[in-house]
């Protein structure tokens, strides 16, 4: 009889684990279970966005240093669809959209090549304006997926 208890015990303690496991997996809302993987969409239209700050005063240097450096070497870029220059007045900020042909063929860009035109940039803008260092601070750079 003592054996029979003891088995009873054992199974009760078990379903009772059991149901409180169903419970806790049944409250979560994890998102990594119902995530979709990011490079499903490695061959879809993609825009690349970057803020920066541009101060007014600067506006026409960051506007020529632009298109002096990034948009010739863009251009020669394999997917480079286009771009567009926004500034925001009184923000002071301005918004870089830079459409590629697939988030692939943008990110198989070398990081060392975008480094080296940067650094143009900034150098040109540095002379331009007689300072010490890059006064466009990058605010935030993301990626937006077109929608249908």
């Amino acid at each position: 009889m003592k054996l029979n208890f003891s088995f009873k015990g054992k199974i009760y303690r078990f379903c009772l684990v059991l149901v409180c496991l169903l419970i806790l997996f049944s409250q979560s809302d994890v998102p990594n279970f119902k995530a979709l993987p990011m490079d499903i969409n490695q061959d879809q239209m993609i825009i690349e966005e970057l803020r920066l700050k541009v101060p007014a005063e600067a506006k026409a240097v960051w506007l020529n240093a632009e298109k002096a450096i990034w948009e010739p070497w863009l251009s020669s870029k394999d997917g480079f669809l286009g771009r567009e220059l926004l500034w925001n007045k009184e923000k002071e900020e301005a918004l870089v959209l830079v459409t590629w042909k697939s988030k692939k063929l943008w990110k198989n860009i070398p990081i060392s090549e975008v480094n080296i035109i940067q650094e143009k940039f900034e150098d040109n803008v540095k002379t331009t304006l007689n300072v010490e260092e890059n006064p466009f601070k990058l605010i935030y750079e993301g990626e937006l997926d077109k929608q249908e």
